[in-house]
Formats: C-alpha cells, structure tokens, sequence
C-alpha cells in the first residue's frame, strides 16, 4: 500500500508543491493535501481535504486516512487572501497545538517533518558569528512570525518526549528565495528604494525553494539509520551576503535611515499594505543573521544545489530589472567608496 503522507498549507506555492513533489516517492502510496481554503495550485493525484487544523477536527482526518507520516508546512509569516497577522498566529502555533495532539493520540503516525525558520535564534548586535543549532538566542524574539516559531518549536519538543516512538525532524530554514516564493523579506526586496538602516550592512542567507523541496523529501523517507532525519537541522546554502549586495544585484537603490526612524518606516509602509515590516525584520536587517549548516550535511546527508548567491541570482532574475541597472549602481558604489577611502600621505624627502 505504500506509505500515506499527510501535508498541511496545501493552498500555499510551497505546500502544494510538495504534495506533488512527494508523490513521485515510490514509498508513498496515497498523499492527503490538507488546507482551511482550498488550493489555487494543482496537486497532482493527491487527495485534497479542506479542513482548518486548528480545530479538532483534523484528529479524525488522520485517523480516516490511517496517516502515517506527517509533514506540517503551515508555519508560516504571510497571510492567505484577506487574513491578518491574528489569522496567521492562530495558524502557526494553535494550529500547531491542535496538530501535535492529533498525532499524539494516533498509534499510526511515526514520522513528523515540521518547517521552521532561523528566525528563532533572533537577531542582536551581541550574537555570535555563527549559531548552531544549540546556540541559546542572545535576544529572543518578541513578536510576529519569529515568535511563532519559537512557540511552534517548544510544542514539537514536548510532543517529542511524549511519543518518542515518534521520529520528529525540525527543519530551521534561512530565508527562502526563488522566483514564485511569498515572505516578508521578498516583499521587502520587491521595493522600488529599500529603506536600510544607516551604519548596518548585515549579513544574510538564503535557501532556494528547489533545495526546500529536496531536503522535505529526504527529511519525510524512512531514514538509513533510526537517528537520520530526527532532530533539528539548520538548512541555508552555502556562503552569506551582504544587504548592500543584494540590492546591488536587484539594481535598487538603497535609502539608509536612522535606526529610531526605521520604526516609522516600517508603520508607513504596513498602513499602505506594501510589506510587513515588523520589528523581528528589521532587527534582521539591521544586525543579519549567519547559521552553520555542518549538521545538515554531516547528519542529515543533505547538500543544497544552490548556494546564497545562487539563490538570491534565481530570485533576482525573476523579479526582472530595477530602477538602476545592476551593473551602473555596482560602478557607482564602488566609484563612491573609492573616493571616501583614506588615501595614504607620502612623507616629504629629506
């Protein structure tokens, strides 16, 4: 019969993706697309169930479909159609409660993957270059989506020690680009002027939307060894950028604001509906944020094809030209801090 894989956020690009994507698995034998609305993106032969999970209701959708593997996609910092930030935070952590409870009270259900985010190590100007998937957080997060995955993660752990029968994989994703991706920071990078904040160039990383796909495959198969796809893994592709550098390549220009004022900034632009710009994004883009990824490939056994730049150029050449051609804001750029740089002073001869 194969095994039957139930995926929630189905009517999201990325959920419904997947549940065409793990289809092709010849280990699955029936997949169970699950959403509160139903799915503008096709999703292959999988059998679409409109069910809200933060109701109780979705206890019996697993046990109708004798569910057996569950990969929660619904985490997530946009909103569907006319959803707010409420809808959305019920969604990610009491969607996330009902779900746990469910899979708790199945004896069916042996594998959870769940889709996290880096969000949850924060961003502070007293972080360490590098986290690990067992660094504490210097700051945690106050609020909006970072928030919601740090409550998200604190349930998976407590269903864990509840069933440890259970193989319970965390993926901690860095942003996730590609050319249809929905998030915050691509609605940010979609600006025609991106406000920055003035004395900060943070680091950042990325992960392409093709490599998101592959590890959720890898992260839902039976494993090799009974400890390979449990735990917490942090995904992003190889290597960082520079937020100077990504606006470069975008050909946008870049209007550097005083870090008090970015608050304002932010409300403007959430009042006239353009992007979230919420103050865990602009922590990031004020200090960034770098994660080691040495136990996604030493563990997990998954390497990306795409590193951060390749994922950012992907992302970049489906958004189509800027206002500036990257190529003259790259010369002007460099022409400018060439003429700022200090120039040496030769001592007079004797």
């Amino acid at each position: 019969m194969g095994k039957v894989v139930l995926v929630t956020g189905a009517a999201r690009h990325l959920g419904a993706r997947f549940v065409r994507r793990v289809q092709r698995d010849p280990e699955v034998g029936r997949v169970i697309a699950v959403d509160a609305v139903d799915s503008p993106h096709p999703l292959g032969g999988a059998e679409f169930v409109r069910a809200d999970i933060r109701q109780p209701a979705i206890a019996k959708v697993l046990a109708q479909h004798d569910v057996d593997t569950v990969v929660h996609m619904d985490v997530t910092g946009t909103a569907l159609g006319s959803g707010g930030r409420t809808s959305v935070k019920e969604t990610n952590v009491i969607g996330t409660m009902q779900l746990l409870g469910a899979c708790q009270k199945s004896p069916r259900v042996k594998r959870l993957v769940v889709k996290s985010s880096t969000s949850v190590y924060g961003a502070a100007p007293r972080d360490p270059a590098v986290f690990t998937e067992t660094t504490p957080a210097k700051s945690l997060p106050s609020g909006g989506f970072a928030k919601d995955a740090v409550e998200v993660e604190g349930y998976v752990r407590g269903f864990a020690r509840r069933r440890p029968d259970v193989a319970v994989c965390v993926l901690r994703f860095a942003n996730i680009l590609g050319p249809r991706v929905d998030s915050p920071l691509a609605e940010y990078l979609d600006l025609p002027v991106l406000p920055t904040v003035l004395g900060y160039d943070p680091r950042l990383q990325f992960v392409h939307e093709d490599d998101v796909m592959d590890v959720l495959e890898l992260a839902a198969r039976e494993p090799r060894r009974a400890t390979l796809n449990s735990g917490t893994f942090n995904v992003a592709g190889d290597g960082v950028l520079l937020l100077s550098q990504c606006a470069r390549r975008l050909g946008r220009p870049t209007v550097p604001v005083l870090l008090p004022a970015v608050t304002w900034v932010g409300q403007a632009l959430r009042t006239v509906g353009i992007t979230d710009f919420s103050p865990e994004q602009i922590r990031l883009l004020t200090h960034g944020r770098v994660v080691s990824t040495v136990q996604m490939r030493e563990t997990l056994g998954f390497t990306p094809q795409y590193s951060t730049a390749e994922a950012f150029a992907d992302f970049a050449a489906a958004r189509g030209p800027g206002l500036l051609p990257p190529e003259l804001l790259a010369g002007a750029v460099d022409r400018l801090a060439g003429r700022l740089a200090p120039t040496s002073t030769s001592q007079p001869a004797e």
